[in-house]
């Protein structure tokens, strides 16, 4: 891939795909990366799966035909469970998806303990158990779903400080189970709470305990560079911009605009409100 000119759309509904494209960027350091997050229905976790799923396919569909991507990424745990299947039917583009890092965890788990940080409705999905039979079937999971936490990361996002008793509680949660206290990695099962990682570390590190945190960026990173690999070369589009669509207003615009910035975008300059 090096030197070569992917264009790539990241879907997400709010602000956690953004750490899959911080990511990208470090592992594509030369891909055109646009950006689309469903603001107006954040957070998805609530939303029932037939009109979600159709949401979702009509969004990426119409961000497909308004410009050619090489491959969409769907940064977000509810959407990709899903609707994934729907959006391979529909468009002839290649999709990566985002799971929790259950796999992961089954394999540098040494007591083979693992803890899941996720959405209350990412939790009660079948798929978390199907997954612990299939890569992690010795491993005892622990599961807590946080009903708060996605919208701490929007507001951290934007710098807002978010109090450690807001994440102490959420942390606690998870370890105050039965067999928390045997846990040495946790998988964070949604994209968003990479935005909270180094409180996470830090609460625990307080704590007294060392974890091996689990952020599934980087491995979506890498398996987009797999695919984009297989099927480059890429017809050079540098003369069309990057773009941030979002489908509400963001929330404190200089800040988040400077968030953006901070992430290789032009801030104002790239990004884009639509009505869904």
């Amino acid at each position: 891939m090096d030197g070569a000119v992917g264009r790539l759309l990241v879907f997400d509904s709010g602000i956690g795909g953004l750490g899959v494209v911080r990511a990208l960027r470090n592992t594509l350091p030369h891909a055109r990366i646009d950006y689309l997050a469903d603001t107006a229905l954040f957070p998805y976790g609530e939303q029932p799966d037939a009109p979600l799923t159709a949401r979702i396919v009509d969004l990426i569909d119409i961000a497909c035909r308004a410009r050619a991507y090489d491959l969409v990424v769907v940064a977000c745990n509810t959407a990709s469970t899903i609707a994934l299947p729907a959006l391979r039917a529909r468009l002839g583009v290649p999709f990566v998806g985002c799971v929790p890092p259950i796999r992961w965890a089954g394999r540098v788990s040494k007591t083979r303990t693992i803890g899941l940080l996720a959405t209350s409705a990412t939790v009660r999905r079948p798929y978390v158990a199907e997954l612990r039979a299939r890569f992690a079937p010795d491993c005892r999971l622990v599961l807590h779903g946080a009903r708060h936490l996605a919208d701490l990361a929007e507001r951290a996002f934007v710098g807002e400080l978010v109090a450690d008793a807001l994440i102490a509680q959420e942390l606690d949660a998870l370890l105050g189970q039965p067999g928390g206290d045997a846990i040495d990695a946790i998988g964070l099962g949604c994209t968003h709470y990479s935005v909270l990682l180094p409180q996470f570390e830090r609460l625990s590190a307080e704590r007294d305990r060392t974890f091996l945190w689990l952020d599934p960026a980087p491995a979506v990173a890498r398996h987009a560079a797999a695919i984009l690999s297989a099927i480059g070369p890429f017809a050079c589009r540098d003369q069309e911009p990057e773009r941030v669509t979002l489908t509400a207003p963001a929330p404190r615009g200089r800040e988040f605009s400077l968030a953006l910035r901070a992430l290789g975008y032009a801030g104002n300059d790239c990004l884009e409100t639509v009505a869904a």
